[in-house]
């Protein structure tokens, strides 16, 4: 029943058919289309042949490049937006200037993207300064509403180039647009799958009165069928997965897609080859993972060579709660940055948005294990565990969840390579210590290893040894540490007992700088930490 995928090399756009749902209805035939930039899910539905009006558009996405004008700017202005639950749609064009020059905008036309960025979400006064700073040479997406037209025409007189009224649309062009728009919302904002369908319960195929009446609506003469858009998920900073959300319940031959907000959601996509589902999963991973490494270097370019951002991605976090026993798995965007590891609900946009980041641990003083098959706790696979001596980090491990085995492997090698930069960057660490009964300070140094000095500072150590001499370690989890090093010459082991406050924080950076040196015995991988600082 479902086609192979299609792909057009020229324009880099794979399409195919399947069958999606909301995960608890009946699932419906759709054409899933895969872009670089996005994935969208597409319904057949019967139109009448187009009206030959030059003077209408037609009702499809077109784009129009616009070269600003010193006087005049772009030659048009714009009413809508999110806050008014309406497009940004533009209200009036000003005669010979610029967008009366392309010929090719009109009143009425929806602005869906600005050089290639979606404003669709935009509340009016920011798309105002989108388009204001788009450069001099613009290239907008947009989409004509028929129904719009006329109110907009009736209101052009009284509308300027910095046009900001948001508040005095006509509200009967409010009910017309929205109207218009309604199989162009996501499911999840538009009253539920059906509506995003443009089918009612009773209606739909499969049901009694759908079965009555046929699958298809009847066509007239002329009528031909085409695909229209259900929903798009844009690929940035998004992510694949097979399970259901917030469990550990894998999908049988099918596969979610999410985007970086959390409505954002394709749909329950299932695939009945099994060929073809792995083709659409690494299709689509990909992707997104091309996208994704893209905003990375756009990040870091605003970013110091300490602060550089080495890995972004989606993990599941595992939470038990008291009124149940199972885990609930709730998504996290992980990102490690400089000396950080960083935990988002939302991805950030930009780099100002860093710094609101809600949880921030130091990356030398967190532990990062892959959790075995044999240890995992429920149908989770690909798991690690994070445990953090931060005060954020909590009383025991965190639990999380890669949605691949790829995923996880590249984190890890990823976590790897930000704990030898944040040690390069370091450089030493002390802590305060008791050693026999006196204050001391214990160092750890990237270049010397371990030492202990008491009394002033730069007096000779009391005691030091390499990395390489220390032969193991043992704590009573509370604050007692013993150190066990091989005297180089005797070969005899010597032990050192230290007391330590903030003993966890102590053994996570011990360890940190220990995986530092181990990492550094391959010297291709130290040669590129040293390039990258």
């Amino acid at each position: 029943m479902m086609t192979p995928i299609e792909e057009r090399k020229d324009e880099k756009i794979r399409t195919g058919m399947v069958q999606v749902s909301d995960g608890k209805s009946r699932p419906r035939v759709a054409r899933l289309v895969l872009t670089m930039e996005a994935v969208t899910v597409q319904r057949e539905v019967v139109v009448p042949p187009p009206t030959r009006d030059k003077t209408v558009p037609h009702a499809r996405e077109r784009m129009v490049q616009i070269t600003r004008q010193k006087v005049g700017g772009l030659g048009l202005s714009i009413k809508g937006g999110s806050e008014h639950k309406l497009p940004i749609l533009i209200s009036k064009i000003y005669k010979d200037q610029a967008a009366d020059q392309t010929g090719q905008l009109f009143v009425g036309d929806a602005v869906i993207k600005v050089n290639g960025e979606y404003i669709t979400a935009c509340k009016h006064d920011d798309a105002v300064n989108i388009l204001r700073n788009a450069g001099d040479i613009v290239v907008l997406t947009v989409k004509h509403y028929r129904a719009a037209t006329p109110f907009l025409q009736k209101q052009a007189d009284g509308a300027s180039d910095t046009d900001s009224s948001t508040g005095d649309e006509h509200p009967s062009l409010h009910n017309k647009v929205d109207d218009n728009c309604n199989t162009e919302r996501n499911a999840d904002t538009n009253g539920g799958w059906q509506s995003a369908w443009g089918e009612s319960e009773e209606s739909r195929p499969g049901s009694a009165a759908g079965s009555a009446r046929g699958s298809r609506p009847p066509s007239a003469a002329g009528d031909v069928q085409t695909w229209v858009d259900v929903v798009s998920v844009p690929l940035m900073m998004g992510y694949v997965t097979r399970y259901v959300f917030g469990t550990d319940k894998l999908r049988p031959g099918a596969f979610e897609v999410r985007g970086a907000k959390p409505h954002m959601t394709s749909g329950v996509i299932h695939v009945d080859d099994p060929a073809a589902l792995s083709q659409w999963l690494k299709s689509i991973s990909d992707n997104i993972m091309g996208l994704t490494n893209l905003q990375m270097k756009l990040f870091n370019r605003h970013l110091s060579g300490g602060d550089r951002i080495e890995y972004m991605g989606w993990a599941h976090e595992g939470l038990v709660t008291a009124a149940q026993p199972w885990q609930t798995y709730r998504p996290k965007f992980l990102m490690l940055k400089g000396t950080d590891v960083m935990l988002f609900d939302v991805p950030p946009c930009s780099v100002s948005e860093l710094s609101k980041c809600p949880e921030v641990l130091k990356v030398y003083q967190t532990m990062f294990r892959t959790v075995k098959e044999s240890e995992t706790v429920d149908w989770r696979q690909h798991c690690f565990l994070v445990q953090s001596s931060g005060a954020l980090g909590g009383p025991g491990p965190r639990y999380f969840s890669a949605d691949t085995r790829h995923e996880l492997l590249r984190l890890e090698a990823a976590w790897t390579a930000a704990v030898v930069h944040a040690v390069l960057r370091l450089g030493k660490k002390t802590f305060t210590v008791v050693h026999m009964g006196r204050a001391a300070g214990l160092t750890l140094d990237w270049s010397s290893g371990f030492s202990l000095s008491e009394g002033t500072p730069g007096a000779p150590p009391v005691w030091s040894y390499r990395f390489s001499q220390l032969r193991g370690s043992s704590d009573d989890g509370k604050s007692k540490l013993k150190l066990h090093f091989q005297d180089t010459d005797t070969k005899v082991i010597e032990t050192k007992e230290l007391e330590c406050q903030i003993l966890q924080s102590l053994l996570f950076c011990m360890h940190a700088f220990l995986t530092a040196k181990v990492a550094s015995v391959d010297p291709a991988f130290l040669a590129s930490i040293q390039h990258a600082t």
